[in-house]
């Protein structure tokens, strides 16, 4: 038996794992990612981390940044698509032509928080759990019947990035099963209960900003959906300062000033306060508060 032509969508780390998974088996034809974009502090174009994995396999790569600039022919002879956080909605015209349709590993335990940002999501609402699902995918957003999915708990301290890398993990495990049942016949999706749907839109400026009306416990919350990065960011002075961690507290300071106690620096809300633990000053490396206050009194 020939074995199946599968074309890979995505772009993060996060989708790395589910390639190389897929490249261990020799089945990826060609990956489609997002153009190069400014990375790092020198601002110079660098190719996305499926790029860089895509081209360290010499397989061929597609770039599309936008639905439009999907092409057909790149699909025209696949088995299989397989989406894992492109970036890209695809339209139906492309969605039909792979012979066993597009696969989607999508980090949430589908319908809940489908949408772009599923896992800073979970974190923010104070889920519990959550998990990847695979889906096959439809015209609608993360709307597709279910093929497989699995749990697993959020950890009290656990970031965005660090939740992100265990999905990743198990996200590949989980699709290396379901791909042979699937073109097997063996699979059959199960439809998603559209009435207990619940969404995760792309992250804004808006929900980087640091909010004193929020209470510590939401704080601490979105310190955490959003680290690494974008990151919840605090005015320093017209400088932003990234909160990359910070712990609730009950001691009381003016809603929205930054308090220094020694080492220690607390930022004041409408309710309490929260100890700032970890922060990344503009332009530097993340560092933990004391350092940072050494540096910050010599500038």
């Amino acid at each position: 038996m020939t074995a199946p032509r599968l074309v890979f969508l995505g772009t993060p780390e996060a989708a790395v794992p589910s390639l190389r998974r897929l490249l261990a088996s020799g089945q990826v034809g060609a990956v489609v990612t997002r153009p190069d974009r400014p990375r790092g502090r020198s601002g110079r174009p660098q190719p996305a981390p499926v790029k860089a994995a895509a081209l360290e396999a010499s397989l061929p790569v597609h770039e599309a940044a936008k639905a439009a600039d999907l092409n057909a022919a790149w699909f025209a002879e696949a088995t299989l698509a397989v989406v894992v956080a492109y970036g890209v909605i695809i339209p139906p015209t492309i969605l039909s032509i792979p012979a066993h349709g597009f696969l989607n590993v999508h980090f949430s335990l589908l319908p809940r928080w489908r949408g772009a940002s599923p896992v800073s999501a979970a974190i923010a609402a104070g889920d519990s759990e959550t998990g990847v699902t695979i889906m096959q995918m439809n015209e609608g957003l993360d709307t597709g019947p279910i093929l497989a999915a699995r749990g697993i708990v959020i950890g009290r301290n656990e970031t965005a990035g660090q939740l992100s890398g265990r999905l990743a993990e198990i996200g590949a495990n989980l699709l290396a099963l379901v791909i042979p049942d699937l073109l097997a016949g063996r699979l059959e999706g199960v439809p998603q209960r559209d009435e207990t749907a619940t969404y995760a839109g792309r992250l804004t400026k808006g929900m980087t900003r640091f909010n004193p009306a929020e209470d510590a416990a939401a704080v601490e919350r979105r310190v955490r959906s959003l680290a690494p990065r974008p990151g919840l960011t605090y005015d320093l002075g017209g400088v932003s300062l990234r909160l990359l961690a910070v712990a609730a507290s009950g001691r009381r300071f003016p809603p929205g000033e930054l308090a220094i106690e020694g080492e220690r620096a607390f930022l004041g809300l409408q309710s309490g306060s929260v100890e700032l633990l970890e922060v990344q000053p503009a332009g530097r490396k993340a560092m933990a508060v004391p350092d940072w206050l050494r540096g910050w009194r010599r500038d």
